[in-house]
């Protein structure tokens, strides 16, 4: 069964939100495949890389498909562009939770009034959703992505500790803007290396690193990954030349994304960042009265699974981990159960935690009951 998270429970505490590519899932492909190993287990990017990881021709095929499906199609996103109903649905889910987060600092009376949203995506979905309620104009808030600047936008982990305030005519009183702090653990398409820091530029003009040729090579690879029933030992081989696989990797190694091989970015200026954004998620689970709530987030990602860990020795951090099925709410329940300070939400049999029904009956200002008799 569904259960809510209480808004009584949580608006007046330090609230941090962790989302994963389940969050994204019906605008963007996953990192999942179709195919199996031999013993029957699902194969996804990340561990035909480790299995590849000797085999250069497939190890740079994998990658290019990696790319093709689920990297450039991040870059040339734009909302004003998404025609599909589930698309749409998803677009709508973003400014949803958005409007429930600023629902709960509408309640907080600190003058520091702000709520941390830790994201492994690297699309602007959350940076979308944001821009699209300020220009209603419905809510009074700040995005912050941890950027300062005007004409050029450059990132730095001390921005996130910033908040800004108002002041009346005569200034005697304060009042704290809320503000949505949105933190890209994996990276974001929309950074770029400047010198020794990161530019962010919000843009969708992205040049694709492969072209038809190559894009035509992977098609057999690539559409056999997302066949179903297929299995590992019969994955396709495709044929490069030397120059070919140095050329990709050359271009592929630029981007400012965590490789799904290792967990880790290929260039030390966003390693470096990498490594404060974790601090800073370490920081603010043990702070007093904090809470940590994932959504659409598998903890594929070793070394944030291990810190979240380590911060529940934290008596005052509450933990709120959502699985999509209620087989991964089961997985989750194994993974945490030494600590009590976690709660596993997953949904009932026959039914999905997805980012509707996670508005819906789980965070939200007014969850609403759920009836068995609903069709999903």
């Amino acid at each position: 069964m569904f259960e809510p998270i209480e808004a009584v429970d949580i608006y007046n505490k330090n609230i941090n939100i962790l989302i994963g590519s389940g969050a994204s899932a019906d605008l963007f492909p996953t990192l999942s495949l179709q195919v199996k190993d031999a013993v029957g287990n699902w194969e996804t990017i990340e561990t035909l890389a480790t299995k590849f990881a000797t085999w250069p021709e497939k190890q740079t095929a994998l990658f290019m498909h990696y790319y093709n499906t689920c990297i450039h199609p991040v870059q040339k996103f734009s909302p004003a562009a998404v025609s599909s109903e589930e698309g749409t649905e998803n677009l709508d889910n973003y400014e949803k939770f958005l409007r429930t987060l600023l629902g709960f600092l509408d309640r907080r009376k600190d003058i520091n009034r702000k709520v941390n949203i830790f994201t492994t995506n690297y699309d602007g979905c959350l940076a979308h959703a944001a821009d699209r309620l300020l220009v209603r104009g419905a809510h009074e808030f700040v995005v912050n992505d941890g950027t300062s600047g005007f004409y050029k936008k450059h990132l730095h982990a001390r921005n996130f500790n910033t908040f800004q305030c108002q002041t009346g005519v005569f200034e005697r009183a304060a009042y704290g803007v809320p503000q949505l702090n949105i933190v890209h653990l994996h990276g974001s398409v929309y950074w770029e290396k400047s010198g020794d820091g990161i530019e962010v530029r919000y843009r969708d003009d992205f040049k694709h690193i492969l072209n038809p040729r190559t894009v035509g090579k992977i098609a057999k690879f690539s559409q056999y990954l997302q066949t179903e029933g297929a299995v590992t030992s019969r994955i396709p081989p495709v044929i490069f030349n030397r120059a070919q696989i140095d050329r990709f990797w050359r271009e592929y190694n630029k981007l400012p994304i965590v490789n799904p091989t290792k967990w880790k970015f290929h260039e030390t200026v966003f390693e470096e960042h990498y490594y404060q954004m974790l601090r800073l998620l370490s920081y603010e689970l043990e702070r007093p009265n904090s809470i940590l709530i994932t959504f659409g987030f598998s903890f594929a990602d070793e070394h944030i699974l291990k810190l979240v860990q380590r911060s529940l020795a934290n008596p005052k951090l509450q933990t709120f981990i959502c699985g999509y099925s209620s087989r991964a709410a089961k997985k989750m329940t194994e993974v945490f159960s030494p600590w009590r300070n976690v709660k596993v939400i997953g949904p009932p049999e026959n039914a999905v935690l997805d980012f509707t029904n996670f508005n819906k009956y789980v965070l939200s200002l007014k969850p609403e009951a759920y009836m068995p008799s609903e069709v999903f």
